[in-house]
């Protein structure tokens, strides 16, 4: 079974490969699904007042860097680095803020800044937050709400242009 779809003219299809909540800090735990509001995902909490914030309500990873992670003896795996969505084929950690993203009958999510990791990591690795500088994931804003779920396809929908993503920090 694969995580990755693809489309009728062979190029492959984004799609979340977990879905992670937690009362508080990390790791975040899979679950089959769950509704995203402006604040989050339901059920999710944040043990830092900065995270309490709408352009930081959903954090998500590209599952093939946790897997570079991985092979370099990181004890990674969705969930784990606090992330809320893990995907395949979007490589998100490379778009510019500003981008839009539509999951299949769920969400709008827009990119706002790149994860800084913290010192919350050392708890998995004390080297980690050093390690993780531009590959921790990117934040996003909730546009409109509804529900993510595992195997849920993701279409980027918009891009900013090049100098409106200079502004925005990408």
């Amino acid at each position: 079974m694969t995580d990755t779809q693809c489309n009728c003219d062979g190029a492959a299809t984004a799609s979340v490969l977990a879905v992670c909540v937690s009362p508080g800090g990390i790791p975040k735990e899979p679950v089959p699904e769950a509704e995203v509001v402006a604040a989050g995902l339901v059920g999710d909490g944040h043990e830092h007042e900065k995270h309490n914030k709408p352009h930081r309500a959903v954090l998500i990873q590209d599952v093939e860097l946790l897997d570079v992670l991985k092979q370099e003896g990181y004890p990674v795996g969705p969930g784990v680095l606090g992330e809320n969505l893990t995907v395949r084929g979007l490589g998100v950690q490379q778009m510019a803020p500003g981008t839009r993203l539509r999951l299949q009958d769920g969400p709008l999510l827009e990119l706002t800044e790149p994860r800084k990791p913290c010192f919350v990591l050392d708890k998995i690795d004390p080297q980690l937050q050093h390690v993780l500088v531009g590959r921790g994931g990117v934040f996003a804003r909730v546009l409109e709400p509804g529900r993510v779920f595992v195997g849920q396809r993701i279409e980027v929908v918009s891009q900013p242009a090049p100098d409106e993503a200079c502004s925005r920090g990408g």
